[in-house]
């Protein structure tokens, strides 16, 4: 069955990814699934120089769900093209490199940085990190900066761009639309939203930061009515991903329009999700004789 879906210039052999952030560098996973037989793989966010991230503690638990305050630590952009890609470039899979930076410049460089590599097969532009203090969900909330930030970043790559944005904005859609209008191949969504956890006996925050992004299952919600508004919206192809945790979760996603999905806090669980969901996803359009391509979008009303 052709599960094979085009993102841009890049095809993936299936519809699953695993979301930045919740999967290192890929080889991390290496010993649970076959990094192979998923569509693809996103990194943890990359930097220009190396990053320590946010003070511990960094992740709390909660309600089907965690908070995360890990503040983009990474190994720097030198570093990953130098000793990271050399482990994962022979993998089938897509490799998709999610970037970050605190400045128009600085993102700006760091896509012409990264664009030198021939294996990279695209570029996600974290523009919605909720828990670093500098740029971040700041980026996310501002329809004239993602333009031209979205246009100045096109200018300087061939790599197929996603912009993955932020759920804590008033109207997800807006954000979508300035993406596209910048010539983006593609939007990623969720990232997480923003939250806290306290120590009511000692009356103190549990995260360094204090405050971090909420991922898992309790999000699932939101972040399907998020998709569904966007899908509607855009021209370009939809990412969906917040909560997903079984193939049922990955369902959901596609019938209200996204083309692919992320898999992100659920690894941490069952870090063999990923696979287990393609061969679950081959098996359910098997057995109802449907197409992806029907079962994509194919939501009523």
């Amino acid at each position: 069955m052709d599960l094979s879906v085009k993102i841009g210039k890049m095809t993936l052999q299936n519809p699953i990814l695993t979301a930045s952030g919740t999967f290192g560098y890929g080889p991390e996973f290496s010993y649970y699934l076959d990094l192979n037989k998923i569509g693809g793989f996103c990194t943890k966010g990359i930097s220009i120089e190396p990053r320590g991230g946010n003070p511990a503690p960094r992740i709390v638990e909660t309600a089907s769900g965690m908070l995360n305050s890990i503040g983009l630590e990474n190994c720097g952009s030198e570093a990953f093209l130098t000793k990271v890609m050399p482990t994962i470039k022979n993998v089938k899979s897509a490799i998709i490199v999610n970037f970050y930076a605190g400045t128009e410049e600085d993102f700006i460089r760091l896509a012409e940085v990264l664009s030198v590599d021939e294996r990279i097969d695209a570029l996600e532009m974290n523009l919605s990190c909720p828990n670093v203090k500098k740029g971040g969900s700041a980026f996310g909330a501002n329809p004239e900066l993602i333009e031209r930030l979205t246009r100045s970043i096109k200018n300087v790559t061939d790599k197929t761009l996603i912009v993955k944005l932020s759920p804590n904005v008033t109207d997800i859609t807006t954000t979508a639309l300035a993406a596209e209008s910048g010539g983006a191949d593609s939007v990623s969504l969720i990232n997480t939203l923003i939250g806290t956890a306290i120590d009511r006996e000692k009356r103190t925050f549990i995260l360094g930061n204090k405050i971090g992004g909420l991922s898992g299952p309790a999000i699932k919600p939101v972040a399907l009515r998020m998709v569904w508004q966007v899908a509607k919206a855009v021209k370009i192809p939809v990412i969906g991903m917040g909560g997903i945790s079984t193939l049922e979760d990955v369902l959901d996603f596609l019938i209200v329009g996204a083309k692919a999905v992320q898999i992100g806090a659920w690894n941490f669980i069952n870090p063999s999700i990923a696979e287990e969901v393609v061969e679950g996803l081959e098996n359910y359009l098997k057995q109802r004789g449907e197409t992806l391509a029907e079962l994509t979008g194919s939501i009523k009303g």
